[in-house]
């Protein structure tokens, strides 16, 4: 049995074999440890007792135990209620198993306890897998099946080695297993694919699990050259998601996708969503889609848009000097001199032209803008023509007199407060998105 192990495994890389005690995960085992001097890796090995088969899942955690003992192999153990995960979080057993599972992977990685976890998966693992994904009506990601890497800590160096050479090398080698009674259990659904279904395929099709395996190559492959252009297309910001309109419907929707994951979406979302999304890029400017979790996504100039809805509670501010907080933003009021005057950076108004009434607030329905340099519209209208976005209207912060805006923080200043002959009461308009961490 030949294994290439220099791509999944580096020097001094401390190794822990997922063991259950049946053949597959005790030939890994021993293969694993008989290449670890060679290549300079440590191993130990990971049992987890899933609670599931009563005194059966103890006797073979047991078993692993007094094979490590001998063989002198640090042993990590887990003890997991499967059934009490599926019962409360309404899983299938075999769900809850594998949440459960991962999460004692994780606590051995993140505590130091080893670098790397490996497991037995093989090619008639492989086979099954890309069989249960097209029976659920799979896209191209179920078709590539099981990665040889699932993600750079966590491994699979059988995936390419057939369950015959694994039974092959354990006589070889004298190497003792258990045999789990639940294999033969066909009602859980990879069982019954594995035990009643692939061998009446085979008697057509021999060679089913090596034909898989191309087909799960080539979908990889597809894959990722498809999730590397919508990962190139979509634009994360600190606290929204942009996707260009004019992709193809493949690109688009693997964007929306990821893009519902980075909002924190990851299981909640139906086809349903994404056939919405994608028909919003055919409706008019500022269209929205309301999803789980507070998701909006909106139609803006030639763009779809996902953000997390958040209410915001603005009071109205008294004019006058300081720094305010504002929805997500920063405001600055400051009187400044004539000479100090920089355009570029800030607004500047003739403080004299206001009212003792105004405020800093939000936007209200039936406010009016007079544009520097004349003309009168409804504020929303100039929004409109500003293009900026409705879901960002009520976060901008307004110099207000009753619904005469006079300023716009960040946009333009009304032409009832321009600079004019009196410049000894100027004050300086300064706004400042605060930012979070991207998306």
């Amino acid at each position: 049995m030949d294994v290439v192990l220099s791509n999944l495994i580096r020097k001094n890389d401390i190794v822990a074999v997922a063991t259950s005690g049946g053949v597959d995960s005790m030939v890994l085992l021993h293969y694993l440890t008989s290449k670890s001097k060679e290549l300079s890796f440590k191993i130990v090995a990971l049992n987890i007792e899933h609670g599931i088969r009563g005194q059966d899942s103890i006797d073979d955690s047991n078993f692993v135990k007094t094979y490590c003992m001998q063989n002198n192999i640090p042993l990590l153990f887990y003890k997991i209620d499967t059934l009490k995960k599926a019962e409360q979080d309404k899983l299938s057993v075999e769900q809850a198993g594998r949440i459960l599972r991962y999460q004692c992977y994780n606590d051995a990685l993140q505590n130091g306890k080893c670098t790397k976890i490996a497991t037995a998966h093989h090619l008639s693992d492989q086979a099954e897998s890309v069989l249960f994904n097209i029976f659920r009506g799979t896209g191209i990601k179920g078709l590539a099946g099981i990665s040889e890497n699932f993600c750079e800590q966590v491994i699979r160096p059988f995936i390419n080695v057939t369950k015959q050479e694994i039974l092959t090398y354990a006589e070889q080698n004298n190497i003792d297993y258990v045999t789990d009674k639940t294999n033969f259990d066909d009602a859980y659904t990879r069982n019954f694919i594995r035990l009643n279904i692939v061998p009446e395929i085979k008697k057509v099709f021999p060679e089913l699990e090596n034909s898989l395996k191309r087909l799960s190559d080539l979908a990889k492959l597809d894959e990722d050259y498809l999730q590397n252009e919508s990962s190139n297309a979509l634009i994360c910001t600190d606290d929204h998601i942009e996707i260009p309109l004019g992709l193809h419907d493949a690109i688009f929707s693997r964007c929306v996708i990821t893009a519902l994951q980075k909002l924190g979406l990851n299981k909640d979302w139906e086809k349903i969503h994404i056939d919405s999304i994608l028909q919003l890029q055919y409706k008019i400017n500022g269209a929205k889609i309301f999803l789980p979790k507070n998701i909006i996504a909106v139609k803006e100039y030639g763009k779809v848009v996902l953000y997390t809805s958040e209410e915001n509670n603005i009071n109205s501010i008294p004019f006058s000097q300081g720094t305010f907080d504002f929805a997500n933003s920063k405001i600055v009021v400051e009187k400044v001199e004539f000479k100090d005057i920089d355009l570029k950076n800030g607004h500047y108004i003739d403080a004299s032209k206001l009212s003792p009434n105004c405020v800093i607030r939000s936007y209200n329905t039936g406010d009016v803008f007079t544009k520097f340099g004349g003309g009168t519209k409804k504020l929303c209208d100039y929004f409109t023509d500003k293009k900026i976005p409705q879901r960002l209207r009520n976060s901008i912060p307004l110099l207000a007199d009753g619904n005469d805006i006079l300023a716009i923080f960040g946009v333009e200043i009304s032409q009832k407060v321009k600079l004019e002959d009196n410049l000894n009461n100027i004050y300086k308009l300064t706004y400042k998105k605060q930012t979070k961490d991207k998306l």
